[in-house]
């Protein structure tokens, strides 16, 4: 299956124990965050609530799903120091913390001896894999689920390696 915005309502209605994200990219260039991270870099100022226009599809998906026990985590391994789209990314991850998503931050030079997938991802109840694929500027280029035990393995152990490594937002300064 290929398209260019997947659906994440589906995917994380479809989780019953985990949720897991990777990104591994310094900037993304997709059209709907294009106004906000202009915002960002003019004024410095970010929405931080919740309960927003601009979170209305996000925040009410993980608090259903984290309502449900299934517990979502996502790593983000960045190039130091941090790109501007970075910056704004870690001064939004409040409002993902508040909903219910733990989230931690990996420099790329600790990154170094890992074995990483080639791409984005959402690994779901170590089972399926969501791979993104972007263009060389940051927008969608597409996606493509995998349910083969081999991929899900290599995706799981990769984060986990991350995760172990990566510090909590709380303690990630930019």
């Amino acid at each position: 299956m290929t398209q260019k915005d997947p659906d994440y309502t589906a995917l994380l209605r479809g989780a019953q124990r985990t949720a897991v994200h990777l990104e591994m990219r310094d900037v993304y260039g997709v059209a709907y965050e294009a106004e906000d991270f202009e915002e960002f870099k003019s004024s410095g100022r970010v929405d931080l609530d919740p309960d927003s226009e601009g979170w209305a599809s996000w925040v009410p998906l993980v608090r259903e799903t984290v309502g449900r026990g299934v517990v979502m985590r996502r790593a983000r391994i960045v190039s130091e120091p941090v790109t501007e789209y970075i910056r704004w990314e870690h001064a939004l991850t409040p409002v993902n913390i508040a909903a219910g998503e733990h989230v931690r931050w990996l420099p790329r030079r600790l990154a170094s001896d890992l074995a990483l997938p080639g791409n984005d991802l959402w690994l779901i109840d170590d089972r399926l894999v969501l791979f993104h694929w972007f263009t060389g500027d940051g927008d969608w280029a597409g996606h493509e689920f995998n349910e083969d035990p081999a991929v899900v393995k290599l995706v799981a152990d990769a984060f986990e390696a991350v995760w172990e490594r990566a510090t909590p937002h709380d303690r990630y300064a930019v």
